[in-house]
């Protein structure tokens, strides 16, 4: 079930490494990049809620509910993977992220609703752990293949003015081909159990027209249960922190750390290769914390568990302004590591033991609207901030985001969880 996790974060992980690199080495000034980031955050919050609600909805005999959106994200999200590195221009892989991001949000919506269709309640967060696991994986490989490729083979990582490194290039055709590979093995590996009732389902479908069907989904908002309304808050913050450290990581790291910003440089192109590594790391450390947060969570509740992971992740971020040793910020990523589990598995857990199964992929999406909202405000704030109170300085985006992290954990001790036995399932 979880095995598409692996593809989809190949997209994910060499999206967060690589597109500021590719904008800066495409001319970008680094108060643009939030605007420019804008993609990721408006296509989930266009694309998510929409396909979680008509998913809810579909039914093939052959080919189940969810399935079908797996694979047409796919398909769609690996071209867009071998087309971003041939941008030519700044304005081309701006348009190219909006339609990578918009694939991805196609496949990854589903593939949270699936696990709760198919698990009961004392599975689920077992299941979600491995759904961490799987997504730690992928990032981790996808993360560093810049690296790999400059290192292992000999591949140039030195941009051209107005180019994009032949290591940049290799990492997403390879990203493209796992992508499509390890999506296209859930759907065929895996088996959906129908509907209770599909004629229920056949009437509903055909009372509902599509722009009702869109109305719905976002009016969805304004019904979450009480649980998901205080989940959200915590979302909120932590997805704010998470878009500042996507956005500036490269540009803080090689400035604060490396002491360069000329992207055409090999010193700033080595830096660019260790975020990839940084990142590798952190979701190294997510994929090995994954099995061990429901059994923490067993013992001190997931709430709890989630608050910890949250201020470990808070330290991480805020300590890369105290390291002047490349090396020293891996340290820095496992905290990062840590958080990063934990808020792939621990909110959707919580959220998914309150939701009516019928309506599992339409509150997905519409939770996902707090992943997203927050992104939209840090890329309308982050710039702004940086330029007007921190110099321009993007080690303070990271500060910002530790920050935001510790305020997520405490605001966990607000959330009511209705608690079910999270043990590894054994049937």
């Amino acid at each position: 079930m979880s095995f598409g996790f692996l593809g989809i974060q190949f997209g994910f992980a060499l999206q967060n490494a690589n597109v500021s690199r590719i904008f800066e080495t495409l001319g970008a000034s680094q108060d643009e990049l939030p605007i420019l980031w804008l993609a990721a955050p408006v296509t989930g919050l266009l694309v998510q809620p929409i396909i979680g609600y008509y998913s809810d909805r579909t039914w093939h005999k052959k080919w189940g509910r969810r399935r079908p959106f797996f694979a047409v994200g796919a398909i769609l999200a690996t071209i867009a993977l071998f087309l971003m590195p041939n941008s030519t221009a700044l304005w081309m892989a701006v348009i190219m992220l909006w339609l990578m991001d918009a694939s991805i949000n196609i496949s990854m919506e589903p593939f949270r609703a699936f696990v709760g269709d198919m698990l009961s309640d004392k599975q689920r967060t077992s299941g979600f752990a491995m759904q961490s696991f799987f997504i730690g994986t992928g990032a981790v490989i996808a993360s560093a293949l810049p690296w790999i490729f400059t290192n292992w083979f000999g591949v140039s990582n030195i941009a051209p003015e107005g180019g994009i490194p032949d290591s940049v290039k290799w990492s997403f055709y390879l990203g493209g081909i796992a992508y499509f590979c390890a999506v296209m093995w859930t759907v065929f590996k895996t088996t959906e159990y129908p509907p209770d009732d599909l004629e229920k389902l056949k009437q509903e479908n055909d009372a509902i027209g599509i722009w009702t069907g869109i109305q719905e989904s976002f009016l969805g908002i304004f019904k979450m249960p009480k649980t998901m309304v205080q989940l959200s808050v915590v979302q909120f913050f932590s997805w704010f922190a998470l878009f500042a450290m996507w956005i500036y990581t490269t540009s803080a790291l090689t400035s604060h750390v490396y002491g360069t910003t000329d992207t055409t440089s090999p010193l700033y192109n080595e830096g660019a290769d260790w975020v990839g590594i940084c990142f590798a790391v952190y979701n190294g450390i997510a994929a090995l914390v994954a099995f061990m947060l429901p059994v923490l969570a067993k013992r001190i509740s997931r709430r709890m568990t989630h608050l910890v992971a949250l201020f470990c992740g808070g330290f991480g971020l805020i300590s890369v302004y105290f390291i002047s040793d490349p090396t020293m910020l891996l340290l820095s990523m496992v905290g990062v590591g840590i958080a990063w589990a934990s808020i792939l598995s621990m909110p959707y857990a919580m959220l998914s033991s309150i939701l009516p199964a019928n309506k599992m992929g339409y509150y997905m999406g519409v939770f996902n609207f707090f992943i997203v909202i927050p992104q939209i405000i840090a890329a309308g704030i982050l710039g702004f901030m940086l330029k007007s109170f921190f110099g321009n300085a993007s080690i303070y985006a990271l500060i910002i985001g530790g920050v935001s992290l510790f305020i997520a954990g405490l605001l966990c001790l607000l959330v009511d969880d209705k608690e079910v036995e999270v043990s590894f399932a054994k049937d």
